[in-house]
């Protein structure tokens, strides 16, 4: 039987050097590579080992407590999400999971008591027990080496020692085959020069580009010397003191040039030296002096002025001038007394962090982790601080600092307390004076935000209570003066109204806001009402009023009464598209486009709103209640009536109305150009055919708008109604189904049927026949069983004879020895 290897376990020492090396070698995507060197470790192991324990990058430090409070507050935003949290608290997700069990761990052993277990350190407490295996061996130490590896062991270590050793791989072969060509190629090249430059033909290497240098035929960089004569004395002495210098040898830092950082550094010094000697005095005076000049002390300006200051002593001059004038002075108290030294002159301290912020929030997630369904009912876990702040991936920081006295919001300290030192609920109070109010509130003038119900201890609630009973028993002795004075009898309405009896109804808010916008919303739809029948229809308008349409009431001829009464109707017309202008205008008359879409907000504009207004200021638009509107109404179908039976009108049916409104729907023609509409008659062939034109194009533009709305509201029907059409094809389905069921079921019926006639009608003869045969089958049994008889009759009385003449035989011849 072959032998199996299971891959993982323990980490060695030997096995994280050869991980260390093969990352060298390979890099961080080769971990199949990487593994084939370790014959106990999968590629998927050496990947976690290094990700979790080797990189050089992972923090093995000890947890600092800003990173358990990241860590705590980024458990309860993103649960159980490791690999997310590590990177943002610079972690591993191995070392966030144990440390977050740690800490929880700690905070159950300290609710319920047990200070040995929240002392041990965590690695004793999840230590493993004998027999078990570890679950996550890549992120532990690596276990020592032992002294006698054993050949497996040895074997693995000499191989990888090869293998990491092995430099000239295929790809550095390759490189130096490469080399090679490329070296036997130039030689060739070089060759075939020197035979064409030898038969006479003259040969470039390459041809140089026109702006680029030729390094072999010029010098880059050269500064040729200026024409003239030079002394060259110091050169022929330098040349031959280098020749001299050469001849007797060099060493390798004479050759070297000396590095510019190096010499500037000793210069520094240099410099630096001889300052210190001749400016002792001056750097000892500078040692002392700060690096950075102090700015100028800019303090905030003062919140009271001096008029504030004058106006409180004039206060309380003039209070102390009425409590000299009242005899219940004693009831008042004393604001001219000067606090005491030690609540005046005291310091705010900052206050000291009370309890262990990170024991809190792990706590915290404990209770949220042990929350009951909420089927149960009941009271949910306390949470200790409000229960943390999810406002940010960070953790909220509690910025403590030192309270200022004057930019404070000054409440009233209680009486006898110390109101400067702050309180974890109390905001710092002082002698300070914001807006002009006096901080020394004893009247109880000033709300105070510690005395709401609930917010203060027991302790502060019983000191309330003492201070209200000492200021009790400071008040005088009662002198039992009473004057009953009978008030006169006056019958209110309030009174009945407010009696407390079962009668008493007070109306919800909700209902009298509900009754309250229905009678808005009925007022709304009265005054809709009233609009003209083209608001209330949403009719097209024009953008400008035609005002030629009246005629001068003073024209020759006169105009009849007829004609008066029509000009008067045409006036009333054109008071209201003023005012429907005005009131309710068009998106053309506020300058919008008629596409949502596009549309923006703007300000209120209505196209020539001075016109509208001066028109109706001339001629006023007047307001007519319901009952005048009815008559009107009435009035006009009673007209109507008189006419058609004057002319001779009768029901007209909605084929001739539709025949004569497209008769003269053709005459009138819009003009593009001139933006107008004129008869058809009086437009030339080029008027036309722009008119068809810009009707062509008003179609299509509003055949794509209905295509678009078309395919918007498909697509919202098929979102809508996707289900009910699925389930509806497979009911249609299943109902075809059931029809080919029936069908196939009424053709077998039929064929049975069929069947079911022939076999009756087949039955009698098919009876008839086998009832024969039964008969003579009977027949022929009768007759075998009657000449079954007669043989067996016969066989008795032949064995009977047969057995007689062999009794006789033997008598025979006994009688015949006898």
């Amino acid at each position: 039987m072959p032998r199996v290897m299971i891959k993982g376990g323990v980490w060695r020492n030997t096995e994280d050097e050869i991980l260390k090396a093969a990352v060298m070698k390979y890099g961080k995507n080769q971990w199949s590579r990487i593994a084939s060197l370790l014959h106990r470790k999968s590629a998927k192991q050496c990947k976690a080992r290094w990700f979790e324990w080797l990189d050089p990058s992972i923090k093995k430090t000890e947890w600092s407590r800003e990173e358990d409070e990241k860590l705590l507050h980024l458990a309860k935003l993103m649960p159980t999400q490791w690999r997310t949290i590590a990177p943002i608290v610079g972690r591993t997700a191995s070392q966030c999971l144990e440390r977050y069990e740690s800490l929880l761990d700690r905070a159950q052993a300290k609710e319920s008591g047990d200070t040995t277990s929240s002392s041990a350190p965590p690695g004793e407490r999840n230590k493993l027990k004998p027999g078990e295996i570890d679950p996550n061996p890549e992120t532990k130490p690596a276990r020592p080496d032992p002294r006698d590896m054993d050949e497996d062991e040895l074997e693995m270590l000499s191989e990888a020692r090869a293998r990491l050793a092995n430099t000239q791989g295929k790809k550095a072969k390759r490189k130096a085959r490469e080399k090679q060509l490329e070296e036997a190629r130039r030689l060739a090249a070089l060759q075939k020069r020197r035979e064409l430059r030898a038969a006479g033909v003259k040969v470039k290497l390459r041809y140089i580009k026109k702006g680029r240098m030729d390094y072999n035929a010029e010098v880059p960089f050269e500064k040729r010397p200026a024409i003239g004569f030079y002394d060259t004395a110091k050169e022929i002495q330098q040349e031959e003191t280098d020749a001299l210098d050469m001849s007797k040898g060099l060493r390798q830092h004479q050759l070297e040039l000396k590095r510019r950082d190096e010499e500037e550094n000793k210069l520094r010094k240099k410099d630096k030296e001889k300052r210190k000697e001749n400016e002792i005095p001056k750097a000892i005076f500078e040692d002392d002096e700060p690096d950075r000049k102090r700015s100028k002390l800019v303090l905030p300006e003062p919140q009271i002025s001096d008029t504030d200051m004058e106006q409180i002593v004039k206060l309380g001059r003039a209070s102390e001038a009425a409590k000299e004038s009242v005899s219940s002075d004693a009831l008042l108290a004393d604001y001219n007394v000067t606090p005491g030294p030690s609540l005046a002159s005291r310091t705010p301290r900052t206050p000291m962090p009370q309890g262990d912020k990170v024991l809190q929030e792990a706590q915290n997630i404990m209770a949220l982790t042990n929350v009951d369904t909420p089927l149960k009912g009941g009271v949910n876990n306390e949470l200790i601080e409000n229960g943390g702040n999810f406002s940010g991936v960070t953790p909220g920081k509690d910025s403590v600092r030192t309270p200022n006295t004057v930019l404070t919001t000054p409440f009233r300290t209680k009486e006898g307390q110390m109101g400067l030192t702050p309180g974890n609920r109390m905001t710092p109070s002082g002698v300070s004076i914001s807006g002009g109010t006096p901080l020394r509130d004893k009247l109880s003038i000033n709300p105070d935000g510690s005395l709401d119900e609930g917010s203060g201890t027991t302790y502060e609630n019983g000191e309330a209570k003492q201070v209200l009973r000492m200021g009790l028993s400071s008040l005088p002795q009662p002198k039992n003066d009473f004057e009953i004075v009978v008030p006169q009898e006056e019958e209110d309405d309030n009174e009945v109204e407010m009696q407390d009896d079962d009668n008493t109804y007070i109306e919800d808010q909700a209902d009298v806001d509900q009754q309250t916008e229905e009678e808005y919303r009925k007022k709304r739809e009265a005054d809709f009402r009233k609009r003209s029948q083209a608001v209330q229809r949403s009719l097209p308008r024009p953008l400008d009023v035609n005002h030629s349409v009246l005629r001068p009431l003073n024209s020759e001829p006169p105009l009849t009464d007829l004609q008066k009464a029509e000009e008067l109707i045409k006036r009333e017309m054109i008071v209201m598209l003023h005012h429907d202008s005005l009131e309710t205008p068009t998106n053309a008359q506020m300058g919008q486009d008629d596409n949502k879409g596009s549309c923006k907000k703007k300000e209120r504009f209505i196209h020539n709103e001075s016109v509208h207004r001066s028109y109706i200021s001339k001629y006023p638009y007047h307001n007519f209640t319901d009952e005048e509107m009815s008559n009107a109404k009435d009035l006009l179908a009673s007209e109507m009536e008189v006419v058609k039976k004057g002319m001779g009108h009768g029901d007209i049916s909605l084929e001739a109305y539709t025949q004569v409104w497209e008769e003269c729907l053709s005459q009138v023609l819009y003009l593009p150009s001139q933006s107008r509409y004129t008869r058809a008659n009086l437009a030339n062939k080029k008027d036309r055919i722009e008119s068809h034109e810009k009707r062509l194009e008003q179609n299509r533009q509003h055949m794509c708008k209905e295509a678009k709305r078309a395919g918007k509201i498909e697509k919202k029907l098929k979102i809508l109604t996707g289900g009910y059409q699925s389930r509806a094809q497979a009911q249609i389905k299943q109902v075809q189904d059931l029809e080919d069921q029936i069908e196939q079921s009424r053709l077998e019926m039929s064929t049975f049927e069929f069947l079911k006639n022939q076999e009756i009608s087949a039955i009698p003869q098919r009876l008839f026949s086998i009832q024969e045969d039964v008969d003579r089958q009977t027949k022929r049994e009768k007759e075998l069983q009657e000449q079954f008889y007669a043989c067996s009759l016969e066989y008795e009385e032949l064995t009977t004879t047969k057995l007689g003449d062999e009794i006789n035989t033997i008598k025979d011849g006994e009688s015949s020895k006898g």
